[in-house]
Formats: structure tokens, sequence, C-alpha cells
């Protein structure tokens, strides 16, 4: 089994006093044990902020099984088409819950201004993408975004 690794949940090891910490790393193991543990491209790079040296960074990767496996153009392309539907059907002005996906209004109880939700960057569609073509899964908590715009791959959260 390939099993693709999104961010968050390498994080979660990473940052001391994550509060998904045990579980994400429960399930790393899980998953190694059953295969490969990959990256794209750009998981790599965010990853790279927590290190502060590259050697650092590879021999994280080392002890923890995970490599890189480049994205393709298929992927890329995907991904951009993707994003493209997301950016056109994206209301600016509404929330969306990263658990299940649904989008919802929040306004201030004081004076009624809306609050913007969090805006996906390509970022996140490549990582999809990449895991859609490279993986039989992703490791996410990022789980409501993955099965809105993602529902063809499988997505595996800590939550």
């Amino acid at each position: 089994m390939i099993t693709a690794v999104d961010t968050n949940i390498i994080l979660d090891i990473l940052i001391p006093n994550e509060p998904f910490r045990a579980s994400s790393q429960k399930l790393l193991e899980r998953f190694w044990a059953k295969g490969k543990l990959i990256l794209s491209e750009i998981v790599l790079a965010e990853l790279a902020s927590q290190f502060p040296a590259e050697e650092k960074l590879k021999q994280f990767l080392l002890e923890t099984g995970m490599r890189l496996e480049r994205s393709n153009e298929k992927s890329l392309y995907l991904a951009g088409r993707r994003w493209s539907k997301y950016v056109s059907r994206r209301n600016k002005k509404r929330l969306f819950c990263r658990q299940c996906g649904h989008d919802f209004d929040l306004a201030c109880p004081r004076c009624r201004a809306e609050f913007a939700g969090r805006f996906h960057i390509l970022a996140d569609f490549l990582i999809g993408a990449h895991a859609l073509e490279k993986a039989d899964c992703l490791l996410s908590r990022d789980r409501g975004f993955y099965k809105t715009y993602f529902s063809d791959l499988r997505i595996i959260g800590t939550i």
C-alpha cells in the first residue's frame, strides 16, 4: 500500500504540545507498517520550515520512512482544474468546515459583520491531486476539504 501524507499530520509530531500528536503518530505508524509513506514536493517544502538544515530534514525522512514522490503532469493538470472549479464556486463570505466539508455563514454577534472563511490555495490542490495519482490514500486532518474536492480520493484522518 502506498500512503501519501499531508503536512498537518507531520507537523502534529514535530511541533511541541500539538493536541493531535499521539493520534497522528499512531496513524503514521499504522500506515508505515502497511507499505510506503510518500510526500509531495509541496509537503516537503512546507516541512522545510521546521528544520534548520536540509540534512536534518533528510535525516527525519529517513528515520520515519517517508520519501519524496515527484508529481507528474497528470496530477499537476488535475490540481489546476479542481482549483479552478473551487475558485469559481467559492463564496468568500462563507466559512468551510474542515471536518465535514459543509460551508456556512457566520456574523459577528455585535456588529453583524460577516466573517470570511479560509481560502484554500493551489498548494492544497497539488497535495490532493498528487495523492490521487501516486497513492492509495491520503493521511490528513483536512478531511472536509478533500472530501469535497477529491471525493475520489480515500482520506484517513485522526479525528
